[in-house]
């Protein structure tokens, strides 16, 4: 999926990278990106930083501590950002706080690209996300599947355009944001 919309070189911004499993995935398929991971977590980022010590790609930079709520972030631009299962487990200022993140720092055309669970108007959510959207608000009331409508409005509030939504495995989307041109 991620393959035709990435630009061929350049820098991209992992935003919540967890684990650092999906960055070293993503720098050996994409070895002429740059990969940027981010956690605001430590125990996340000493697993990122375990992952490139025994990995030792030369794609991918040391992990940044980066709460998209709060700015300014420590990078200065990014050709493109990924964030993968952030929207919905997290409270809705981090979207706020990652679409105007990305609006610094994207350039015009720049990739935003989401992936997660989502509820769209017009299409049955399936039961096991509306399953997933009552355990996730059970542990945290601030957590829980985001409607798509308003995740492309703040975008849109952004300077950040939908281009695109694919269906994806498991009752996902991946949702496609470009920066509007300046």
């Amino acid at each position: 999926m991620l393959r035709p919309l990435l630009p061929a070189r350049g820098l991209v911004l992992e935003i919540a990278s967890g684990s650092g499993e999906h960055v070293i995935a993503f720098a050996r398929e994409l070895p002429d990106l740059d990969w940027q991971p981010s956690d605001p977590s430590a125990e996340a980022r000493a697993s990122i930083a375990a992952w490139l010590a025994a990995e030792a790609l030369p794609n991918i930079r040391a992990p940044l501590d980066i709460d998209v709520t709060r700015a300014p972030w420590p990078i200065e631009t990014a050709d493109a950002i990924v964030c993968i299962n952030m929207v919905h487990i997290s409270p809705w200022s981090a979207t706020e706080g990652l679409m105007r993140g990305a609006a610094r720092l994207l350039p015009p055309g720049g990739l935003l690209y989401l992936y997660g669970p989502y509820v769209q108007r017009c299409v049955p959510t399936a039961p096991s996300n509306i399953a997933f959207n009552a355990d996730l608000r059970m542990r945290d009331p601030d957590w829980g599947l985001r409607e798509l409508d308003a995740v492309e409005e703040c975008a849109a509030t952004n300077g950040l355009r939908l281009e695109q939504v694919v269906a994806m495995p498991a009752n996902n989307l991946s949702v496609v944001f470009r920066r509007s041109p300046a």
